[in-house]
């Protein structure tokens, strides 16, 4: 059955065609893995289909009474409302009746209305009828529903009313799905969901997109996810005047596969159509010869003969078998003494929540340091103090005079919203517009998003920009937090070559395995206000943390 349908729909973001005449239509129940290169769209097509975002062009049409919950790629909710009150937010429609009943149950207790009893049986009808709707709709189960969530996501009854400002950004994004889930929709639109999630939180993040019932899309660029999770893929392919959707059947790695193949085929069908096509123009040019030395009727049908087999040819368009790629590179600009930084002794906490207590390390000029742990452990407050923009309670974090430090914030915070792309690079460095943009095309910003106000770039847009100006700032330690968010596959592989020629000092807050192991020479761990050292990449760590388990 047909869910959702999308005709001929377009989108154009500042004068910049992402998309046009693009067709879709969505099963009960599929599961739909939506991928693509950075900046092709698939954020827009799916706030297109939640209803948040009109097309330029088409029309979308939804079952009549169909229930889709959309979690955004950056959750943060009302920064000053506790959990839970924002998972119970996310039910309006509840809310909304149960304010309808009390103004009846408080115009029950009005004496003029005793006296009419008319009028008082249409107030009992009118309650007794939003109380019916109130069942159906699950109301006297909400609250027991949304705690029973919060405790499926492991977030302690300590933290229920915790505003959300508080919390870490994996703590945010649960709290995001759980306020999908409490809406009990047909259709589940995740966009990237499983940014900021640690390991635990992932797995349980598969477990709930495989036994959810209804139709589900979902854009990540972790492999693992859309491996376990999905079973078709829609891929949002760059075009001439916008990308194009194309099917897949089956989960990611079987669509690897398939591509692949494909444009191995496409590749062979195109070079043979090339030497078909350069055979008949050399025909062409003989038998246009041959006409000109002796006037012969004959030659010159022959020649537009061999024209109109080229001209009806279905072309066999060149593959792309390997796009562009961002030009990174970290050049430090001194090399910086023995000791980068130095952690003595350090006490963290916010309220009765401890994040370090007595923390002792010392990170040597040009190791490679990741940083893990549970959602909320203190990961990012670790990081942003070795940056200097927090103040530990007690203690001392040191870093060596000849070091300097440059940070990359998972939420985009080190981007000024409202600059362009053009005016961030130019502040950073004195450049001129043309060498900004030139460098901006190396990440691949297009010219006409250069010119746009960051706030309007992707996901992935704002993190190039970011890595772009990371990069331009010429640091000798880099502080990274989450840095293959919001990336596609090819730009993250990127980013693992480029920091592991980086010859500075690379501190890394991550749950990207991939990342961690290939770029990490040392693990900290932090968790329960502790923080545990271990040498080695994620996988040495890990098998070490499963020998400590009883």
């Amino acid at each position: 059955m047909i869910i959702a349908d999308l005709n001929e729909i377009s989108r154009i973001y500042g004068g910049r065609t992402i998309f046009s005449g693009l067709n879709w239509s969505l099963q009960a129940g599929e599961k739909i893995g939506l991928v693509g290169p950075n900046g092709t769209g698939k954020s827009s097509l799916l706030k297109i289909l939640a209803g948040l975002e009109p097309p330029e062009a088409g029309s979308v049409t939804l079952r009549r009474d169909l229930r889709v919950a959309y979690l955004a790629q950056e959750y943060s909710g009302e920064p000053d409302r506790g959990v839970l009150a924002e998972l119970l937010a996310g039910r309006a429609d509840i809310a909304e009746l149960e304010t309808q009943i009390a103004a009846l149950e408080a115009r029950m207790g009005d004496p003029e209305l005793a006296a009419d009893m008319d009028a008082l049986q249409r107030v009992l009808d009118a309650h007794a009828a939003l109380l019916a709707r109130h069942v159906a709709l699950g109301g006297p189960q909400l609250h027991g529903r949304a705690e029973g969530l919060l405790r499926e996501l492991h977030l302690p009854e300590a933290q229920w009313h915790t505003p959300m400002r508080l919390l870490s950004g994996g703590q945010r994004k649960l709290i995001g799905l759980a306020r999908c889930l409490l809406a009990e929709p047909d259709m589940l639109l995740l966009d990237e969901p499983d940014n900021h999630l640690d390991m635990a939180r992932k797995a349980e993040l598969e477990a709930l997109i495989r036994s959810f019932r209804g139709a589900v899309v979902i854009i990540s660029h972790d492999r693992y996810l859309l491996d376990e999770t999905v079973g078709i893929i829609m891929e949002l392919e760059p075009a001439r005047g916008g990308a194009v959707l194309i099917r897949w059947e089956g989960n990611y790695s079987s669509y690897a596969t398939q591509k692949e193949l494909v444009l191995r085929k496409q590749q062979q069908d195109y070079i043979a159509q090339q030497k078909e096509i350069a055979r008949l123009e050399e025909a062409i040019t003989r038998f246009k010869l041959w006409a000109s030395i002796v006037v012969n009727e004959r030659h010159i049908k022959q020649a537009r003969n061999k024209q109109r087999q080229i001209d009806r040819m279905d072309k066999v368009d060149r593959p792309v078998l390997e796009r562009r790629a961002m030009a990174l590179q970290f050049k430090p600009r001194a090399r910086g003494g023995r000791k980068a930084v130095e952690l003595r002794r350090i006490d963290k906490c916010f309220g009765d929540h401890i994040i370090l207590l007595d923390a002792l390390a010392t990170v040597e000029n040009g190791e490679r340091i990741g940083i893990v742990g549970p959602n909320g452990a203190g990961k990012t407050v670790l990081l942003r103090m070795i940056a200097g923009q927090l103040v530990p309670d007690s203690g001392e974090i040191w870093v060596g005079p000849s070091i300097s430090t440059a940070m990359y914030a998972q939420h985009h915070e080190t981007l000024d919203m409202q600059q362009t792309p053009i005016e961030a690079l130019r502040a950073l460095k004195p450049i001129n517009e043309g060498e900004a943009v030139a460098q901006l095309m190396k990440f691949l910003i297009p010219y006409d998003a250069a010119r746009q106000p960051i706030a309007r770039l992707s996901g992935g847009e704002k993190s190039r920009v970011q890595l772009c100006m990371l990069m331009l700032s010429g640091a000798n330690c880099l502080l990274l937090d989450e840095p293959t968010n919001n990336l596609d596959i090819p730009s993250a592989e990127v980013l693992e070559g480029a920091l592991e020629a980086f010859p500075g000092t690379i501190i890394v807050v991550s749950h990207d395995r991939y990342l961690l192991d290939r770029v990490a020479d040392r693990i900290f761990a932090v968790e329960d206000g502790e923080l545990r050292v271990y040498a080695g990449g994620y996988s040495m760590y890990a098998e070490q943390t499963e020998q400590r388990l009883p």
